[in-house]
C-alpha cells in the first residue's frame, strides 16, 4: 500500500511538473508566467463570460494567483475586464483580439501536447483514462474537504 501512495503521488507529482514547464515555455513568448496559458485557453473555451472568481474554480488555482495573471494579461493587452462597478474577482473578463489569437495559438500547441501524451493509447482507453482521473480528482477533493477521517472506506 505504501508503495501505491509513492507510486501515485510520483506520477501526479511528475505530471504537473511535466505540463507547468510546458506551459512556461510555450509562454515566453508572450513574456507571460506559464498558468497564463491555462486561463487563456479557459477563456476561450468556455461558453460564458468568466470572471477572476470562476476562472479560479475551473482551473482550481488560488484567486490570488489568478488575479495576479489576469492583472499580468491586461498589461499585455490580452484580456480585458467587461463590467462596470463591482469588484476585480466579479467583472466578466473577455480576450481582446490579440488575446484571441494567443489563446488559440496556446490551445493548438496544449492540444499537440496532450496528443503526445496520450501516445499509444487507444481512444477508449483514453476516455476511460480521463473519466478515472476525474474521479480520482474528486474523491482527493472530499478527503482534502472533509479530512482524511471523516471519509469512510470502501468495502
Amino acid at each position: 500500500m505504501t508503495q501505491r501512495y509513492a507510486r501515485f503521488s510520483s506520477a501526479i507529482s511528475g505530471i504537473n511538473q511535466y505540463i507547468q514547464k510546458i506551459e512556461s515555455d510555450e509562454m515566453k513568448k508572450y513574456n507571460l508566467r506559464g498558468s497564463c496559458a491555462q486561463y487563456l485557453v479557459a477563456i476561450l473555451s468556455s461558453d460564458e463570460a468568466l470572471t477572476a472568481t470562476r476562472l479560479s474554480e475551473i482551473c482550481r488555482k488560488d484567486k490570488a494567483a489568478v488575479s495576479r495573471a489576469v492583472a499580468e494579461m491586461e498589461e499585455k493587452n490580452l484580456l480585458v475586464r467587461t463590467g462596470k462597478g463591482g469588484n476585480r474577482y466579479r467583472s466578466p473578463l473577455a480576450l481582446t483580439e490579440t488575446g484571441e489569437v494567443a489563446a488559440k495559438a496556446v490551445a493548438s500547441r496544449a492540444s499537440r501536447a496532450v496528443e503526445l501524451a496520450g501516445k499509444g493509447f487507444p481512444e477508449e482507453d483514453r476516455e476511460r483514462f480521463y473519466e478515472i482521473l476525474e474521479l480520482l480528482s474528486g474523491n482527493l477533493k472530499n478527503i482534502s474537504q472533509k479530512g482524511l477521517d471523516n471519509c469512510p472506506e470502501e468495502k
